[in-house]
């Protein structure tokens, strides 16, 4: 429990936190933000990670840097190759544990699902990997499942480094101009939180339609 409360904490106050690990640890704050994302979007395991909520306190926090330690366009395009190359990751990595989890041995995972991921991901791939960025969770699996259906490798990099791009600059540059105004900076925590819930309302309504499909 004491894990979990450090966690939240440090989510709700991550302004509070980034401004300390940057008075700690100066320019090596680039290497702790970068090492954030590529994980959240690398590893599958890690889907609990601070995404959306990250990249916005991060360019609050270069708005008001006066050291010249933090600048926003050298975080942008560091964070963007952290996650371009955290999607390349778990994409591999799918690539690797597909033919094996499906290689038969495992009841529950058949050939057959395998082929319909294979045809959702050569109709429907591209958009996916884009839309994705923007949804906690489903940032980390569809890499993951796009590697895992054999999505054309040249065609995933194509929209995973879009996505990238549009994700990154999005919340970078949504920190960065409006995350000091002193309504936003004064209630933090209710903007993250925020953030967190608009960004899982999508991911809840996909969901909950089979529910409602067969209700």
């Amino acid at each position: 429990m004491e894990l979990v409360h450090l966690f939240v904490d440090f989510v709700l106050h991550l302004d509070r936190h980034l401004v300390d690990l940057m008075a700690q640890y100066g320019a090596w704050i680039y290497g702790i933000l970068f090492l954030i994302v590529f994980c959240e979007t690398g590893l599958v395991v890690t889907p609990w990670l601070p995404g959306d909520s990250l990249l916005f306190a991060a360019g609050a926090l270069a708005a008001i840097d006066t050291s010249g330690t933090l600048s926003a366009p050298a975080l942008a395009a560091l964070l963007v190759v952290a996650a371009v190359l955290g999607n390349t990751t778990n994409y591999a990595i799918g690539r690797w544990v597909g033919p094996q989890a499906f290689s038969g041995r495992y009841r529950l995972l058949k050939v057959e699902y395998l082929r319909r991921t294979e045809s959702y991901f050569a109709e429907h791939g591209g958009k996916t990997v884009v839309l994705s960025r923007f949804l906690p969770i489903l940032r980390t699996f569809a890499p993951f499942v796009a590697g895992i259906g054999h999505m054309h490798y040249g065609r995933f990099q194509a929209f995973n480094v879009g996505g990238a791009v549009a994700w990154v600059v999005a919340f970078v540059g949504g920190g960065f101009f409006f995350g000091n105004i002193p309504l936003v900076k004064d209630n933090f925590g209710i903007v993250t939180i925020a953030i967190i819930v608009a960004s899982l309302l999508p991911v809840a309504w996909v969901l909950l339609q089979p529910r409602r499909g067969t209700a």
